[in-house]
């Protein structure tokens, strides 16, 4: 299995070349693809709407690089042929940028960071994607297919690497370290999937954990959200494999997107997986990497292994402490309203759930039904942009099912709402950090707002 190119890429490509970074991201996002540029010979300037001090953390990993930075906003002049050869464009970026609409006037080619992974990746590509579950998947996926690394495959291969949208180490940055006989594991947004229909190109394995309404504020409808996720089977050759959800009703009919074996999971009448993480949804993301496993020819024992010592992700029904009878559980990459409803599932013991955060321009509604239908909820705490939204969501559901679910509270930071939750919290209960919504009105991302979480947990007393 090995991964065809539309358009061959090397390295060397960039010397010389005048490269403008769009958008380097609070968090750095940005950072990795900006210092393989550099590294490459190419002359790169970065531009953000962001100033310094917003972008101290990717700033920090440049030190020392010869870069031109335009911060504070953009200079239409920075998008015209003129000025730059190439635009490198962060995924966050929305499509409709004025910006943007320069460059294809002036055409200026445009790509991306995946863009550019994927044309010069010399190894079999696993992408996964999906609106929930995907980086369970993909760390799943990964340790199974570190088995076969060890020795434990029909089919040999050198080593894994696993990244993507799942924030692990940058992969381009590693990009020359890749050889033809490893595996990448890649987790795919819908935004770096959007892209990749540039370059025609989709990974040789796709996995699709399941599909719902997400980030539709970027994309602007759930046909167009649709659209951009089916790229990631769009694009396969005869020789590639596509393994889907069958538990899911909307990926029904998505097999006819591609020319290559299809193969659905879990399997009829599948044995339970022996895991130590939590949540019936698990057992399906333990499934998915196990189907894989198989693909490649794992020993079924060393995935059951494999799968049995993962110990789950950071931020990911991470369980923070246990204080006085209390466990308080961060799920703050829990970033879907169906994401928290799969997370309440998972628990037995009641619940004290803090909820908001950005709003996507997402319906609420299922949400607030869940949260009021479930006995085990026994106080809500909304915090963030979205708060007055998920309140008002809420009261109408109680009104329509005559309910007498407990008030819930409006708070204007995740500090007031640890407070809160560890006076409404009693022994036996569980308070559960799941917001429901990306983090972008009071963080810079689910990962600064899950340590902040773990960091005021680690302070009650």
């Amino acid at each position: 299995m090995c991964l065809e190119k539309t358009k061959r890429l090397r390295s060397t490509d960039f010397a010389g070349r005048r490269v403008l970074v769009m958008g380097l991201g609070s968090f750095g996002g940005g950072a990795g693809v900006t210092r393989f540029l550099v590294e490459k010979g190419a002359k790169v300037t970065v531009t953000d709407q962001r100033g310094a001090n917003d972008l101290a953390e990717g700033m920090s990993q440049l030190d020392g690089l010869d870069i031109t930075f335009r911060l504070n906003g953009h200079q239409e002049n920075d998008f015209t042929a003129e000025q730059n050869d190439l635009i490198v464009v962060n995924p966050a970026v929305k499509k409709n940028s004025p910006y943007l609409k320069i460059a294809r006037e002036q055409n200026v080619p445009r790509t991306s960071e995946m863009n550019i992974f994927f044309q010069l990746c010399p190894a079999t590509i696993v992408g996964v994607t999906g609106s929930n579950g995907k980086s369970t998947t993909t760390a799943m996926i990964g340790a199974v297919l570190q088995a076969g690394a060890e020795g434990r495959a029909e089919h040999k291969y050198r080593q894994v690497w696993v990244g993507g949208n799942i924030g692990q180490e940058n992969l381009l940055v590693q990009i020359e370290h890749i050889e033809p006989d490893d595996v990448v594991v890649l987790e795919l947004s819908s935004f770096q999937l959007y892209d990749l229909q540039e370059i025609r190109v989709s990974p040789p394995v796709a996995v699709l954990t399941n599909i719902g309404p997400n980030h539709l504020d970027w994309h602007g409808s759930m046909q167009a959200y649709v659209q951009a996720k089916q790229n990631i089977l769009r694009y396969q050759k005869k020789t590639d494999a596509a393994l889907l959800n069958q538990r899911d009703k909307e990926l029904a009919g998505w097999e006819k997107l591609t020319p290559g074996e299809v193969r659905w999971y879990p399997k009829k009448n599948e044995e339970p997986i022996k895991l130590q993480v939590p949540g019936r949804h698990n057992q399906v993301n333990a499934s998915a990497a196990a189907a894989v496993g198989e693909l490649f020819g794992i020993e079924p024992s060393a995935a059951q292994e494999a799968l049995f010592e993962f110990k789950g992700l950071e931020h990911r029904l991470e369980l923070v402490r246990e204080l006085k009878g209390v466990r308080y559980y961060n799920d703050s990459l829990a970033t879907t309203p169906e994401s928290v409803m799969v997370a309440m599932d998972a628990f037995h013991e009641p619940l004290v759930l803090i909820l908001g955060g950005y709003d996507k321009k997402i319906s609420l509604v299922h949400l607030a039904e869940k949260v009021v239908k479930t006995t085990a909820v026994q106080a809500v705490i909304l915090l963030g942009q979205v708060r007055e939204k998920l309140a008002q969501e809420i009261e109408q559901c109680k009104t329509r099912a005559n309910s007498s679910f407990p008030m819930d509270v409006k708070v204007d930071s995740l500090a007031e709402a640890v407070i809160l939750a560890q006076r409404r919290a009693r022994p036996g209960m569980a308070v559960l950090l799941s917001p429901g919504c990306a983090s972008y009105d009071m963080f810079q991302n689910f990962r600064q707002r899950g340590e902040q979480f773990r960091q005021l947990v680690h302070e009650l007393e």
